[in-house]
């Protein structure tokens, strides 16, 4: 029997991104009054939006698209008329050339040479007809989808430039998540016939239309309506268990202690920051496996440019290796209202690192400068036309599948699986690459929970028959049936 959640039950949230500002909201619609920490400024976590002088900057770029229905009539539920509608424009550059992203024929032939064309095709199709006998890492996934010699021109270099690492010591998890379904032979029959079938590939998205902060600020402010608390500049210092349970949560905010007690606690903190925080101190192999948990880094240089257009994408992916910067988004694109001044552009240069390297070791001055540099290298604009400029810094923007990953993730499942009254929610909760409406739906699943209900969060994202689960109760055998054959995409 269904039960439901009683309204002086006192549940502890960490994180005010996505998933945590979902759970929140959740909770609120059934009547209690859930308390959200997160040590940052502002909430959204990665989907924030960052305002200097008026400009605003998204840290990454958050498409609205989904084809999760619930996840979906939230977010209108919430921002109602403040979409926007978006045609997606992006670009590969490489090697001096922009490539259209979703591929274009003529466009992609014209930059390579009939020569080249004609290689990739023939390296395609010796792949397809000699494939690996197991796909292990990011380097065979996507060879055997679209050849060698298409691979080494259009992911090796960018991918490595996104993780740091050579491709053939990336899981093919990785490419299995994020861009399944996707292959040369799907990538030209969108490109001839226009077709949208895979997510990767979609044209058209919403977007706030002040940035995705807008979304979680609104969701902050009708928690607070309705008695709920989000407490920023809150850091978790100690998570204190007693046998199967967590009883409490000590919070830093400005050198002040608060202990916070709770009847259940949902997290969507870094799970290996999680572990750390523990007291007492789980086992050695579990804290270890945590702390062997990988991440990179984001660092985004806001640059405002005196021109009213500058390049017409929402953003550019920068292939070539001997540019620094891997992606640029130009948010003037993806809203109007994103900019204070309609004469001037402000644009999101993009570099991808780890926490303690060269690249996030650079001072804010040394990291303006060299995004200077690159954007007139880039011949996107002239340095005399370069103003003003910001630097954002975003540690563990993005988990890192490497070898050991599952290995340790598996341990850490098993472990936190003990625990009677939590759960671990989002991206980072999971160490999955998950995207906003993922990490919205696991939130939305484990409240489920907490009502009676039997949801494997660990599962989202990763099995398309798990979305059907819970659309049961709405709709009809036969509409489930037809949904069945469609996929979630990125």
């Amino acid at each position: 029997m269904k039960k439901t959640l009683p309204s002086d039950s006192r549940v502890i949230i960490i994180g005010a991104g996505p998933a945590g500002l979902t759970a929140a909201y959740e909770l609120i619609k059934l009547g209690n009054k859930p308390v959200v920490v997160d040590k940052s400024n502002k909430v959204g976590g990665l989907a924030r939006t960052e305002v200097y002088r008026g400009y605003r900057f998204d840290i990454g770029g958050h498409r609205f698209y989904t084809k999760v229905d619930e996840v979906k009539n939230l977010w209108d539920e919430v921002l109602s008329n403040n979409f926007r509608v978006v045609s997606r424009l992006s670009r590969i550059f490489y090697k001096g050339k922009f490539y259209n992203y979703p591929l274009n024929i003529n466009n992609t032939i014209t930059n390579l040479g009939i020569v080249e064309s004609f290689l990739i095709f023939f390296s395609y199709i010796k792949w397809k007809m000699f494939p690996y006998n197991e796909e292990k890492t990011f380097e065979q996934w996507v060879t055997d989808r679209f050849g060698r010699r298409l691979y080494n021109i259009f992911f090796k270099s960018y991918t490595e430039k996104v993780w740091g690492t050579p491709c053939s010591e990336i899981k093919a998890d990785w490419a299995a998540q994020r861009i399944k379904g996707l292959s040369l032979k799907t990538a030209v029959v969108n490109a001839l016939f226009h077709t949208n079938g895979v997510k990767s590939l979609i044209n058209e998205f919403h977007y706030p239309a002040l940035g995705p902060g807008m979304m979680w600020e609104t969701f902050q402010k009708k928690i607070h309506e309705a008695g709920g608390k989000v407490k920023i500049n809150c850091d978790v210092i100690e998570i204190n268990c007693e046998e199967n349970k967590i009883k409490s949560i000590v919070i830093n905010n400005n050198g002040n202690s608060e202990e916070l007690t709770g009847d259940h606690f949902i997290s969507s903190m870094p799970v290996s920051e999680f572990i750390k925080k523990m007291n007492p101190q789980p086992a050695p192999v579990i804290y270890s496996a945590a702390q062997n948990l990988s991440y990179r880094a984001m660092i985004l240089v806001g640059i405002i440019v005196d021109e009213k257009e500058l390049f017409p994408d929402n953003w550019l992916y920068i292939h070539s290796p001997e540019f620094k910067v891997g992606r640029i988004q130009n948010f003037k694109n993806w809203s109007r209202e994103m900019s204070a001044d309609e004469n001037k552009t402000n644009i999101g240069m993009e570099y991808f690192c780890s926490e303690g390297d060269e690249l996030w070791a650079l001072s804010d001055d040394e990291l303006i400068a060299l995004a200077k540099t690159e954007l007139e290298g880039l011949g996107i604009s002239s340095a005399k036309k370069i103003g003003d400029a910001v630097v954002f810094r975003q540690p563990k923007a993005y988990p890192v599948y490497d070898n050991d990953f599952l290995h340790n993730l598996n341990i850490i499942k098993e472990f936190l699986g003990h625990l009677e009254n939590f759960q671990t929610i989002g991206r980072n909760g999971m160490h999955r690459y998950n995207n906003q409406d993922h990490s919205m739906l696991t939130a939305m699943l484990a409240i489920r929970n907490l009502l009676g209900e039997n949801h494997d969060l660990w599962k989202v994202n990763t099995e398309r028959s798990y979305y059907e689960e819970i659309k049961v109760k709405k709709q009809s055998p036969a509409s489930i049936s037809e949904k069945s054959n469609e996929k979630i995409y990125h």
